[in-house]
Order: C-alpha cells, then sequence, then structure tokens
C-alpha cells in the first residue's frame, strides 16, 4: 500500500519547517527496506537506505533502471562524506564548502563499504548536501544518507507538478510518497574530480562555469 503525506509547507514562501518530523512507522519501514518519494531542492527523489540490499532491489525494479548506472546519495550533512567517499580531493573539499548545502553533486571515489549496487559496480559514488530538509532529515534517520535518484520511471522526466501525478505513477510500488508542492527545477549539476579537476558530467541548476570561476580565485 502507498500512502501519501502531505508536507507542511509555507506556500507564499514554498519553505517548510527547517526540521521536520516524519512517522515513526515510516522510518522504521525504511529501514527494513522500504521506499518513499520526497521533494529536494531540485526534482522528486526516490529514496531508500542505501544500506538496505532489500531497499536497492525495490528502487531499480520501481525505476527500471540499469543496475550498471550507480544511484546518487542525498546526506544529511557534509560531515558523513567521509563515510562514503574513499578519498576527498583538496579541490572538491573546498567545493562542498563553498557549493553545500546546494545543487552540486560530486562524483569522488567511493569507500569499499559502499554497496556495488549504488556505484553501479565502479568505484566512484555521487554524494551531495541538498538545500533543503527533507531529504537531510530523512538521511539522519538512516545511514547518514539515502538514494537521490530522481522519482520517475525510464523515459518519464519526472518533474512532477501534483501529487496525484506522483501517486498514479507509483502507487504500490513505493511505500510512501512525501508531497511538498511542485517539484519541476532542474537536476543538480554532477561534477567528478579526476585529479583534483572537476570534470563536467552534467550540468543542472548550478552553472559549471561557475564551479570552474570559483577554484580558479584560488
Amino acid at each position: 500500500m502507498t500512502r501519501l503525506i502531505l508536507l507542511d509547507v509555507d506556500r507564499a514562501n514554498r519553505s517548510m519547517p527547517p526540521k521536520p518530523r516524519f512517522p515513526a512507522e515510516m522510518i522504521a519501514s525504511l529501514r527494513a527496506g522500504g521506499m518513499v518519494i520526497f521533494p529536494t531542492d531540485t526534482l522528486y527523489g526516490l529514496g531508500v537506505d542505501p544500506c538496505s540490499e532489500t531497499g536497492l532491489n525495490r528502487l531499480f525494479a520501481a525505476k527500471g533502471r540499469d543496475r550498471r548506472n550507480p544511484i546518487p546519495l542525498l546526506l544529511s550533512e557534509a560531515e558523513q562524506v567521509d563515510r562514503w567517499a574513499g578519498q576527498v580531493p583538496p579541490s572538491a573539499a573546498r567545493l562542498m564548502d563553498r557549493f553545500w548545502p546546494g545543487a552540486l553533486t560530486l562524483v569522488l571515489l567511493a569507500d569499499p563499504g559502499v554497496h556495488r549496487a549504488v556505484t553501479g559496480g565502479g568505484d566512484t559514488v555521487g554524494l551531495r548536501v541538498p538545500d533543503h530538509p527533507v531529504p537531510r532529515a530523512l538521511a539522519a534517520e538512516l545511514s547518514g544518507a539515502i538514494t537521490g535518484t530522481s522519482a520517475n520511471r525510464s523515459g518519464n522526466p519526472g518533474a512532477w507538478v501534483s501529487a496525484e501525478e506522483i501517486v498514479r505513477e507509483f502507487t504500490g510500488a513505493v511505500d510512501w510518497i512525501l508531497w511538498g508542492g511542485a517539484g519541476t527545477s532542474p537536476g543538480s549539476t554532477v561534477v567528478r574530480m579526476i585529479d583534483d579537476r572537476p570534470v563536467l558530467l552534467r550540468e543542472g541548476i548550478l552553472p559549471f562555469r561557475d564551479i570552474i570561476d570559483f577554484l580558479q580565485k584560488g
């Protein structure tokens, strides 16, 4: 059964409480392999505990995603990076200080303990601290991270404008839907760090030029 929760949102300011609270039943289900759709500062995310093999298997099935494609993670705070990344180059640390929380996903060498379903069988992991209280609060309740792939099936852009659209698309496939308003913003900018140098993988809401300019300022 899919359960819909309407989040407490200040419609005038498009904001919500800085520390949202979730039903204990929902957190328990996520820890046991459940799946949730939630708002972020970009698009809606499809979330499971990245330490749960059951949850990860369900995510791939619901999304219709090739298991060779890695799954980005949203962190509760920047201090969680060391749990998921094997190393953090100096330029990556500077970018975290400047652009997190925000719409920058950094692809770093993964810690050996990261589940292979998250890395797509590769040796890197995409990490981001979003500028939105819901995914950060969810991540804090789990393992310090929650999967942050966009809440869409393959071929669907996932720019949801109503809760009813998400319910129709995912009813029965996910356990929880947290609705906090239309999620139509572009996705995050994805940058891989190679030899302490940023390489653009996908440009999103944050211009890559801003990243380069910041690093060149020294």
